[in-house]
Parts: structure tokens; sequence; C-alpha cells
């Protein structure tokens, strides 16, 4: 097959609606329906089960006892295999963090025009916190760790259009080497997020923190997250 007829190949609508049932799931909060899936996918039920069917034979998705659909064990093996050598760089800078400020603390990178969650950790002993599940994503556009990390790019290489609004943000973010975000992403909740410098080659990124109260000294905490940005960055050649 040449190239040009490799760019022009129909996609496969199989493998494209398996792979929606995966983010389908990864975005929601609880298992879901067959009857929910199918809805959200836009299928006929017997559609959606065929697909399940096939994920779950590859560990890809499990049924609770009810009946309902989550994301299966195989995912996280999966996961772990993703940009590997900065998650096990990033995890123990993301652990203190979590358990010195008390909040839950995570790794953002960039794809295409979102930001995904690639590990979280949640602080051992606090009694409330934020959960941001790995696989999470949403919008560049929106989130402290979307500014952050486009405030290490040109924005030749933004991948979206960005408003004036935005746009002021991203460049008080790289003045000031943090960025900030409330009830954007999750309702009450807020965020603070430093770029996190990598070598060529490596995704843009970014590690932040989500609470839901205010913070007495946002700079001081994004100093924190700083010194364990620029520690990852140097471990990984950076």
């Amino acid at each position: 097959m040449t190239r040009s007829e490799g760019a022009t190949a129909p996609a496969s609508q199989t493998l494209s609606r398996g792979i929606r049932i995966l983010e389908v799931l990864a975005d929601a909060r609880e298992p879901l329906t067959i009857d929910e899936l199918a809805a959200r996918l836009e299928v006929h039920r017997s559609v959606a089960y065929r697909l399940l069917r096939t994920l779950e034979d590859h560990g890809l998705v499990a049924r609770d006892s009810t009946g309902r659909v989550q994301l299966g064990a195989r995912i996280a093996a999966l996961a772990a295999g993703v940009a590997h050598d900065l998650q096990a760089e990033a995890l123990p800078e993301l652990t203190a963090i979590a358990n010195e400020l008390g909040m839950t603390c995570f790794l953002a990178v960039l794809d295409r025009d979102e930001c995904i969650t690639l590990a979280s950790v949640e602080p051992r002993h606090a009694v409330a916190t934020v959960a941001q599940r790995p696989g999470a994503r949403h919008s560049i556009t929106v989130g402290a760790p979307s500014k952050a990390i486009l405030s290490t790019l040109s924005p030749a290489e933004w991948p979206v259009e960005v408003d004036e609004r935005l746009r002021a943000e991203i460049a008080e973010c790289a003045q000031r080497g943090y960025a900030t975000s409330h009830d954007e992403v999750i309702p009450t909740v807020q965020a603070i997020s430093v770029p996190l410098r990598l070598r060529g080659g490596q995704r843009p990124a970014a590690i932040a923190v989500v609470h839901v109260s205010s913070p007495a000294d946002p700079a001081a905490i994004a100093a924190r997250l700083a010194r364990s940005a620029a520690a990852i960055g140097e471990a990984l050649g950076g």
C-alpha cells in the first residue's frame, strides 16, 4: 500500500466505536449499563453488546455483579507502558507533594487538543480530597495544567484557537511560572500547576495539585511544584 492509499483508507468504524466505549467509561464516575453505553454511542444495544464482549475478552472492560460495565484491569497494565520513564520519575515526586500539602497531585500531558492526566496521587492521611483519575481528559483551553502546558509553546504550536482572555492567562503563567484555575474543569475545584519541561521529542507536560478550599499562598505551592518539576526534568535529561 502506498502512503497516499493509506492516507485515504477509511477508518474502521468497529475499532472507532470500541475505542469510544473505553473513552466513555473513562469519563464516567460510575459503572454504566449496556443501554447507557449504547445511548452515548448512538448505536443499537446489540451493537454495543458485541463490542463489549470483544473488549471483555481482552480484559479491557469488566462487568460488576449487577451487569454494569467499567474499565477492566488490563487498562492499567496498558497505561503503565505509556511514557513509562516519565511516570516512573514523576510518581515519587507526586507522592511527596500530595502528602506534604494534603492535596491530590497529578501529572498531565498534551494529547492533540486535550489535556490528559497520566498519573495521580492522593494524600495518605487527608480526610477529604479531590479525585483526579488517570486517563481523565478535557480541552486544552481549560484548567491550570492546560495553561501551564501552553505557556511552554509558541502560539504557532498551540493546537487550537485561543481567545484573548486565555491568551492573557497563558502569558501571565509564562511570566510568573505557574497557572491557576477555579471552576474550569470541575465545579468548586481549584488547581495550581507548573510546566514540566522535558527534553525534545516528549509531549509537553505539567504537574498540578487540585483542592477545594483556597490555599493561603498559591505562589508557595507553585514553588514546591516547581522544585519537583525541575527534579523530574533533570532525571530525564531535561
